[in-house]
Order: C-alpha cells, then sequence, then structure tokens
C-alpha cells in the first residue's frame, strides 16, 4: 500500500510530528457523541449530490473548497480523513480523499480501519468541539481531470481500450434496485452500457479488527478477473461518487495508472432518458434508451 491510508497507530504519532487537520466524515450526531481529539465535521463529503452540467462541476469544486477551507485546510497540513469503519459509510471518508484530490490539495490521508480501529488502539476521544482557523488553498484545474462528466461517460460507452467499472452493489448491478436508498429512488434501473462489476467490497477483506483494504497485488488479481491491468483506463461510477471513491483509492494505491470517475454516477445518468442503459439480468441485457 502507499501510504494514503494510515493507521490509527501511526496517526497518534503522525499529529505530534506533522501539521494536520483531520475530518470527520459522520454525521452530526455520531461525531457529537464522541470524536478523534481536534477533528471537525464535515458530513456534506457523504450527503452532497453532484451534477456533471458544467454549472454542476463548479458549483461542486467551490463548495468543498471553500467547506475544507473552512475547516481549515491550507495546503500546509495534511487533511486526514476518517468514517466509521470502511464499509460501514459506503466510501464517505475515501470520497474526500477523493474530492480533495480532485481539487488538487497536496496531502491527504484516510484513517485505515476508520473510527473504529481508532477505538480498537485504545486511542483518546473527546466531545470537545474546535474552533478551526478559516483557511484557503490553491485549487489546481489539472487535478480535475479524475472527475469525468456524464458526456465523457457516454463517449466511452462501446469504446475498445476503456473499462467502465460498476462498482454498486448486486441488486444494482442487475436491475433490481436503483439505489442504496431504495429501489424507486431514481426513475431508471440497470447500468451503464459495456460496464464491468466489481462490488467495492472485493477491494477489501475482513480482518479481526473490522475491513481493511486488500493487497496491491490481491487488488490487481480482483481487476484481472474483469480484464483490468495497471495500464487500463477505468472509469467508474457507483450511485454517487462514495462507494467508487473507495475503489478510486484502492486501484491508485495498487498502481493503476488512470482511473477517473464519472462522480454524477448511477443518480445523474438515471434520471435522464436520452442516456443508454441496460437493464435486468446482464446476461440477457438489453439496450434501451428510454425509461423502462
Amino acid at each position: 500500500m502507499t501510504d494514503v491510508l494510515i493507521t490509527a497507530g501511526e496517526l497518534a504519532e503522525f499529529v505530534k510530528q506533522e501539521p494536520c487537520v483531520i475530518i470527520d466524515t459522520r454525521n452530526p450526531e455520531a461525531y457529537g457523541a464522541a470524536h478523534l481529539p481536534g477533528a471537525v465535521n464535515v458530513h456534506e463529503i457523504f450527503t452532497y449530490l453532484a451534477t456533471s452540467t458544467p454549472e454542476g462541476i463548479h458549483e461542486l469544486k467551490t463548495k468543498f473548497a471553500d467547506a475544507f477551507g473552512a475547516a481549515g485546510l491550507s495546503g500546509k497540513e495534511t487533511a486526514v480523513i476518517y468514517e466509521q469503519s470502511m464499509n460501514s459509510g459506503f466510501g464517505q471518508s475515501c470520497r474526500g480523499y477523493y474530492l480533495l484530490t480532485m481539487l488538487g490539495y497536496p496531502k491527504v490521508k484516510v484513517l485505515h480501519g476508520g473510527y473504529d480501529a481508532w477505538m480498537a488502539a485504545g486511542l483518546p476521544v473527546t466531545t470537545d468541539v474546535p474552533s478551526p482557523v478559516k483557511a484557503s488553498f490553491a485549487v489546481l484545474p489539472e487535478a480535475g481531470d479524475i472527475l469525468i462528466d456524464a458526456k465523457t461517460m457516454l463517449a466511452a460507452v462501446g469504446k475498445p481500450g476503456i473499462a467502465i467499472l460498476d462498482v454498486r452493489d448486486i441488486d444494482e448491478w442487475i436491475g433490481e434496485s436503483s439505489s442504496p436508498y431504495g429501489k424507486d429512488f431514481c426513475p431508471r434501473k440497470g447500468r451503464i452500457p459495456g460496464a464491468v462489476w466489481l462490488e467495492w467490497y472485493r477491494m477489501m477483506k475482513p480482518t479481526a479488527e473490522g475491513p481493511r483494504f486488500k493487497s496491491k497485488n490481491e487488488i490487481l488479481a480482483e481487476c484481472a478477473t474483469v480484464g483490468i491491468t495497471e495500464n487500463t483506463p477505468v472509469y467508474l461510477y457507483c450511485f454517487k461518487g462514495a462507494r467508487a471513491s473507495n475503489t478510486f483509492l484502492a486501484l491508485k494505491n495498487a498502481g493503476v495508472k488512470d482511473v477517473r470517475m464519472y462522480f454524477g454516477s448511477w443518480n445523474e445518468w438515471s434520471r435522464d432518458p436520452a442516456l443508454p442503459i441496460e437493464e435486468g439480468l446482464p446476461t440477457e441485457a438489453k439496450l434501451t434508451t428510454r425509461a423502462a
């Protein structure tokens, strides 16, 4: 693993040596009950639904540059992001990592194992709420290349050489549910035509301390099952870019060179009847351009 992931023990030492801003992505109730010392709560890292119009992408970048700045990030500090555990928050800490990377923030880490790992290590928690000094950092436009829009995803459909990777749960992949928020949350069920599927959980494995990311070679072995190598350009999607962020981190750590995400994901794609979908079981998929 590269150094994006940091263990609880490593983080306890790291904060003594380096300026850090610790960001808790959990809901305000969980944060209020107890959190890592100094942690700032930024729950909208998880809740925000993006659209991939030029206005939507501008709003996404502005909103999170402001939110991370308000949490105290100036570019000098390492941002350390955590959720409850790696599989309980739909990859929300990784979504924070993806957003910061997309903005061009230079130093980002994710607490491997989340809050649960910190607690399991017997490290201190608090209910004290910090008052961060508002800061700002330079947003790098070129860093935004890891974010693709619906138009770019549509252009990749049927294009040899680009892997469209769906990492949603099984019921979403086979078109039985439109989202993790209810079967009919979105108007259409199915998947982007030509997509291959690796459920996001497959990037991790159970340990006695809870789920942890697999090793680089294990992740590359999972990728190989759907024809993805380190040199394959990968376009990820899920429902709203959280679970796909977990996979984004896994693939980048494993050395896959060109990984991008369609951040609008199924939440956006399914709502536009002009965009093609495959419905039903993948074995009997039929291409449709209309709402089923």
